[in-house]
């Protein structure tokens, strides 16, 4: 049978002490105790790992049963308490990022803050055939202001081309911008604001190199009223 040191390895495959220190918030003295004298965390410690790790405390502490157990799942229900079926929705993450201040790509390896449901036959609708690459972030800033405002919420489907006329995020070097795009021909593209005040420039496809690229297209937009 393993021992805890080794079922608690298991849960964290190939970190190091450090990592799995930091995680479930143990000082390298009290991590050591455990790792090399054999001792055993505190309650709250094991609390700490379940809740990162969903495992079995028991299991955890001895070795016995199931190290996931199967737990009932609630059903799902609307605010009016109706019944819903959770898989007749597509769930999509929503990032810390903001188009108009962004950091070189959509996600950027960070987690994201939460997913938000929409409904898969909605969004099967728009992109077929299959649902895939879609990430929601907000705008910030007054260059769409009238079409996208500061602050508004934004459904983005990633690709790195330009299929028809659209709203898009896109890079300029170290910049996420979301823009209006109109394909021009020569593979010449006008980047297009609403408000005046930013003027038109034109981004040649396929010669931007490092300095820029197509992050998505702007499928649905949600606002604070």
């Amino acid at each position: 049978m393993q021992t805890f040191k080794e079922r608690l390895a298991s849960l964290w495959p190939g970190e190091r002490q450090a990592k799995i220190a930091a995680d479930i918030d143990m000082t390298m003295a009290g991590f050591s105790r455990i790792w090399h004298d054999g001792g055993l965390p505190k309650a709250e410690t094991l609390k700490r790992i379940k809740e990162l790790k969903g495992c079995s405390i028991d299991w955890l502490l001895t070795g016995e049963g199931e190290p996931f157990p199967v737990q009932a799942v609630e059903p799902a229900h609307d605010t009016l308490g109706n019944p819903v079926n959770a898989d007749d929705f597509v769930y999509v993450p929503r990032y810390a990022i903001e188009a108009a201040a962004g950091y070189g790509s959509l996600v950027n390896n960070e987690e994201p803050l939460f997913t938000m449901a929409f409904r898969k036959d909605w969004i099967n609708s728009m992109i077929n055939p299959e649902v895939r690459g879609l990430s929601v972030i907000s705008v910030k800033g007054d260059s769409m202001e009238g079409v996208l405002n500061d602050g508004d919420t934004i459904l983005v489907q990633q690709m790195n081309n330009i299929r028809r006329d659209g709203l898009y995020v896109l890079r300029i070097n170290d910049n996420l911008l979301v823009k209006r795009l109109q394909l021009m021909p020569g593979n010449v593209v006008n980047v297009i604001s609403a408000n005046d005040a930013y003027p038109a420039f034109q981004i040649q496809l396929g010669a931007m190199g490092e300095d820029g690229q197509i992050i998505g297209k702007v499928l649905w937009f949600g606002r604070y009223l």
